[in-house]
């Protein structure tokens, strides 16, 4: 491993408890899903933080002078750069977690499905909630007022018939799964909750998450909640607070 370029970007780790965690925190990201797993590891680290912009709500450059894209989650892991949540996460798994404490032994029916919801949560159900959010920002206040009406109705058209049912179908689901088993893989807590955990944020504030519609699922989140390496992420990045992009 070549270690002269302090910014190489790689997709793969291999680190210890000695290595030096430094994470770009975008505040109110999925980068509040790395600081989560870090404090459920007990894993040091650093923070460097990076402000949206108060108009747009985008990222600042700072981050594309750590990555071409400029998007968080962003983690160096001495020097390394490693980009893209579930990556990051497996990755730090793969670096921090010897016991498997957080995530399943390999061909086990736990890992098939620890496997299946750490691409779920990005690849099936966050991409309905981005345009549910994109959807309500048709007939929000950004919008010239002259053009609203219009802009906000097409919106509600999207809504309606892809949006809507879309979202339903997927939360559906999730509370069949959770009215089963206490957590994504059976028994135990995984990194698989942790990555499922920002979306559901998401649902709860823009999709009718709550808790007479999905009461298993409202269960789960007030778990994920609740664990302290949750609240202790909170403490050292700031909370999590999708609210501010609902319009």
């Amino acid at each position: 491993m070549n270690k002269t370029n302090k910014k190489t970007i790689v997709p793969v780790l291999l680190g210890g408890m000695g290595s030096a965690v430094v994470v770009h925190h975008l505040e109110n990201s999925r980068s509040h899903r790395v600081l989560w797993l870090l404090e459920e590891l007990g894993v040091p680290y650093s923070i460097e933080l990076h402000r949206r912009d108060p108009k747009t709500h985008r990222a600042d450059e700072s981050l594309r002078r750590i990555h071409p894209l400029g998007k968080a989650p962003l983690v160096e892991l001495d020097g390394i750069v490693l980009a893209e949540s579930a990556a990051i996460l497996e990755a730090l798994l793969d670096a921090f977690d010897a016991d498997h404490r957080l995530h399943p032994w390999k061909d086990t029916p736990e890992h098939r499905r620890f496997r299946y919801f750490m691409h779920y949560a990005e690849g099936s159900l966050m991409p309905p909630l981005l345009v549910k959010l994109l959807t309500g920002l048709l007939g929000g206040r950004n919008i010239p007022a002259i053009a609203r009406p219009i802009t906000g109705g097409v919106g509600k058209v999207l809504d309606k018939n892809y949006t809507d049912p879309e979202i339903h179908r997927h939360l559906t689901f999730l509370e069949g799964e959770l009215s089963k088993r206490p957590f994504l893989c059976g028994d135990e807590f995984t990194a698989a909750d942790i990555q499922l955990g920002f979306p559901l944020e998401g649902a709860t504030v823009r999709a009718g998450l709550t808790r007479t519609a999905y009461p298993a699922l409202s269960a789960y989140i007030d778990t994920l909640r609740a664990r302290d390496a949750y609240r202790a992420a909170e403490k050292r990045g700031g909370p999590l607070n999708l609210r501010r992009f609902s319009r």
